[in-house]
């Protein structure tokens, strides 16, 4: 027997454990994969089958966060740079513990905590990320939810009033964040008048 045989058995065992955590992320990987598309099916064929599915509608499909209407306490703010400083979100007001709502159908794709707030994220169909804070998670990762389900309780770690308790909303279309309210139904773009007689 030489000294190198004993090391063996340790090698072989941390070999397993790096074959393991990648086989794990992929599996993650694929049934997030398998639940986005069975949400842009059952979008698809929500839509009735006469006549071709274009494509979603960008605004319309989307609900508030939060029951009742919209209290907001800081509105979206986009930074002029992707590293300069901006409100990438709208804070609305709430109530500590009140139901944090789904603002669309989707699957859940984030559901833990980030630098120490809870938060919830829901990827619709189309690929656009909700995200919502601070919140105590009452859904899992691959969830899929309908729109005003409920996903968690407004908690006040982290929140951007306190000690007041309001929910963070910030929405994601690939790396670049887009404003939340623009997403509602009814919403459009802000079209500036003239002042005083409008001549």
């Amino acid at each position: 027997m030489t000294r190198s045989e004993p090391a063996r058995p340790a090698r072989r065992h941390r070999l397993t454990s790096l074959l393991r955590a990648p086989a794990a992320r992929l599996v993650v990987t694929l049934g997030t994969a398998v639940a986005l598309l069975t949400v842009a099916l059952v979008v698809q064929s929500s839509a009735g089958a006469a006549g071709p599915v274009g494509p979603a509608p960008s605004a319309g499909t989307y609900r508030l966060p939060v029951a009742g209407t919209a209290d907001v306490v800081r509105a979206f703010v986009p930074p002029p740079t992707a590293w300069a400083a901006g409100h990438r979100g709208v804070d609305l007001r709430s109530a500590l513990g009140a139901d944090v709502l789904s603002p669309v159908a989707g699957v859940v794709t984030y559901a833990g905590s980030v630098a120490g707030r809870g938060v919830v994220t829901v990827t619709d169909a189309q690929g656009r990320r909700s995200s919502l804070e601070p919140t105590v998670p009452a859904v899992r990762v691959g969830d899929l939810v309908a729109a005003g389900a409920r996903l968690g309780a407004v908690s006040l770690d982290g929140s951007h009033c306190e000690p007041a308790a309001c929910v963070h909303w910030g929405v994601r279309v690939g790396a670049e964040y887009v404003d939340p309210l623009a997403l509602l139904p009814g919403a459009g773009p802000v079209v500036l008048l003239p002042l005083g007689d409008g001549r």
